[in-house]
């Protein structure tokens, strides 16, 4: 019986530790050959030299297994590494499949404390090298689609994060970041609908380089599986990539512990029409004012409630 991703090749960023790197062992695991990108830093804010080990060690995690990988040290920050990245998969496999964007860093700082670097270098990692990749996979396909007269096969699976759901009054800049990649996500999925591919997004929550003070002590039983492992969220990475997720575009998916939450779109609330050709501030105080007295104090767009997610087991479908 084939894999489900046989005969496919993915990349995956920021694979060297991580949540990067289970999800790079479930692809390898599930058939497709896995071009394993990191660009190695021991810092988790991005500091400290470039390194080829943790991509290398996580191919050949991959190859030991029976699989194929490559291991790729650019970084997906630079528009040209971005695209020498997709280019070697091509080059190395003959095609691109699926395309899991993971990288990223951390300079968290309150809004008022925050410098200019702090908030340019997290945006840049994580938007825009979601961005350089998506744009040279997108692309990639666009040509292929164009050649064959049809649509092909194309899976992208972005990461965002808790972070922009519920809001994180220490993390502008990720918040900022993690928010942008949503909306980015939502445009490319239908964008590149008509080519066949997908681009959904995942919201993940794991025990990590990254998040390892945040979860100090945080859900950890003795002994007992961790459910924050990131091995928790691997398997969705896994499906979403796979033909069985075909139906699935432009969603946002909540994932840790064994549980997966879809996210449903905004809603509107209420709607006030001005009874002239445009709103007055009386007739603006008049309206929002009571309204907005009337809603729970401290209400926000954020959605807080997301954090209280957790593995029903009572209610779990079997």
């Amino acid at each position: 019986m084939s894999l489900p991703l046989e005969g496919l090749t993915a990349i995956v960023t920021g694979a060297g530790r991580g949540l990067g790197r289970a999800e790079a062992l479930e692809l390898g695991r599930l058939g497709a050959a896995v071009v394993v990108n990191d660009y190695g830093q021991s810092g988790r804010d991005g500091s400290g030299e470039a390194s080829a080990g943790p991509a290398e060690r996580v191919a050949a995690e991959i190859r030991s297994a029976g699989g194929r990988a490559l291991a790729h040290t650019g970084d997906v920050s630079d528009h040209e590494q971005a695209r020498a990245l997709v280019e070697s998969a091509v080059a190395e496999f003959g095609r691109l499949d699926v395309l899991v964007n993971n990288a990223g860093i951390l300079r968290d700082r309150m809004v008022f404390s925050m410098t200019e670097d702090e908030w340019d270098s997290v945006i840049r990692v994580h938007l825009k090298g979601h961005f350089n990749t998506t744009r040279f996979a997108s692309a990639h396909w666009r040509t292929r689609s164009k050649a064959v007269g049809g649509p092909v096969y194309g899976r992208i699976v972005n990461t965002s994060s808790e972070a922009f759901l519920a809001g994180s009054a220490g993390q502008p800049n990720y918040a900022a970041a993690k928010g942008g990649i949503v909306g980015l996500t939502t445009s490319t999925a239908l964008a590149l609908a008509k080519y066949g591919v997908t681009a959904n997004v995942i919201c993940p929550r794991a025990r990590t380089r990254m998040t390892e003070d945040v979860f100090a002590g945080f859900g950890q039983p003795e002994g007992g599986p961790d459910p924050l492992a990131p091995e928790h969220v691997a398997p969705l990475v896994g499906y979403l990539a796979s033909p069985a997720a075909a139906h699935v575009n432009g969603q946002l998916l909540v994932v840790h512990g064994g549980m997966v939450a879809v996210v449903e779109r905004p809603r509107v609330t209420a709607k006030f029409d001005s009874e002239q050709d445009t709103f007055s501030f009386d007739e603006l105080d008049a309206l929002l004012t009571p309204y907005y007295a009337d809603r729970p104090g401290g209400e926000t767009f954020a959605a807080a409630e997301v954090l209280g997610l957790k593995r029903d087991r009572e209610g779990a479908r079997r």
